[in-house]
């Protein structure tokens, strides 16, 4: 069983949970697995993926975990701790097909249940994979020493976000043992909960795009990030607040990232596009809303390592408080080809509408929009 505690999911899966069924309680989702690299997947994969879904309807909170959460995690309420101790996965959300080496994966059902899937779902295509072609780790323990005094000798606050495409979970833990050990003084905690709990590091996380996604269908394109943020604001009251802002490209995000917005969230979120620019952008927008963007945060998470991390923290110079989330780079850099997937809302069904709505997202970079073309090409109508 790859997946073997309730808790080996990141944080923001369950923060984003809480918000839902606070806001949106009886909404209706779908998710498709992206396949972006083309992966050929070996005969019987299906088979294999649909044996580890369906051992995870066993899973539950631990005492130890809700010991953790209630104490770490202050900003959910304790009916949300309850609710969780009464969760299971419903294997029957999850549907899973083969045909040759295509592999697809459609997960449906109730937005707050069905969100806890993406993570450990990815974990396990990623993992599940490699064993069953017979890719085998190399000795990655001193790259990921190097790694980690590299980050410690520029003084780079980072945290570990590399669930999703982890070579396995047994590296993944081993690398976050690493970082704590070489890198203590830089390292701000790990996306995981379980491994935050396993390591006594702080859960890190706020919300995925998804968040913005799901507004976007139920209120329109123009409206989504000024309600989403709305949201999110109302549900934490000031906690958790990294704003991602590239859902439907950052520019778009600013114009709703008011004086408001920009003052009660403490800071913005990168994960596409030019970092440098994006650095800009913020502390532009930093300024036109007077306020010191000193006091602000960047959190840098798309596809760094090293070098990139120096290069933006040179760039950088101390105008803004910048953090970096890495993922790819530390979990599955062991002499293999990551997969390059993702596991995106395609559509949804708000309560009281009789069909599903398509949902988008719009990259910052061209080419990387997710969605069906026409709506994609909807939102850029709409927010231009």
């Amino acid at each position: 069983m790859i997946i073997r505690d309730f808790t080996d999911n990141d944080l923001y899966k369950f923060t984003t949970m809480n918000a839902i069924q606070k806001k949106f309680p009886t909404a209706e989702v779908l998710y498709k697995f992206i396949n972006r690299g083309k992966t050929e997947f070996p005969i019987g994969f299906a088979e294999a993926l649909r044996n580890e879904v369906n051992a995870m309807q066993n899973l539950i909170l631990s005492k130890e975990a809700e010991k953790f959460i209630r104490e770490r995690c202050y900003y959910f309420e304790p009916v949300f701790i309850d609710l969780l101790k009464g969760y299971r996965y419903n294997p029957e959300e999850v549907r899973i097909t083969q045909t040759g080496g295509t592999l697809e994966v459609d997960i449906v059902g109730l937005w707050y249940r069905t969100v806890l899937w993406e993570v450990p779902l990815m974990a396990i295509i990623s993992e599940l994979y490699f064993t069953m072609t017979g890719q085998k780790a190399d000795d990655y323990e001193p790259r990921a020493i190097a790694k980690a005094k590299g980050f410690a000798a520029i003084g780079a606050e980072l945290s570990e976000f590399g669930t999703r495409r982890r070579f396995s979970f047994e590296i993944q833990n081993r690398v976050v043992e690493i970082l704590k050990e070489y890198a203590s003084k830089c390292l701000n905690g790990t996306s995981n909960v379980y491994l935050a709990m396993k390591h006594n590091l702080t859960p890190m996380g706020t919300h995925p795009h998804e968040w913005f996604m799901y507004h976007g269908a139920h209120y329109g394109y123009r409206m989504a990030n000024a309600i989403g943020l709305e949201n999110w604001v109302d549900v934490y009251q000031g906690s958790l607040g990294i704003a991602l802002t590239d859902t439907f490209t950052t520019d778009n995000f600013f114009h709703s990232f008011n004086s408001k917005y920009a003052k009660l969230f403490d800071g913005v979120r990168w994960d596409s596009g030019d970092p440098l620019e994006f650095t800009d952008k913020t502390l532009k927008h930093y300024a036109a809303c007077r306020i010191d963007a000193k006091s602000k945060t960047i959190v840098y998470s798309d596809a760094l390592d090293l070098e990139k991390v120096k290069e933006i923290k040179k760039y950088v110079k101390g105008r803004i408080h910048d953090v970096y989330g890495i993922g790819t780079y530390l979990s599955n850099d062991v002499g293999v080809k990551p997969m390059n997937m993702v596991i995106k809302l395609f559509a949804a069904k708000p309560y009281g509408y009789n069909n599903f709505f398509q949902t988008v997202k719009l990259s910052d970079v061209d080419g990387k929009h997710t969605g069906g073309q026409d709506e994609i090409d909807i939102c850029l109508k709409t927010i231009r």
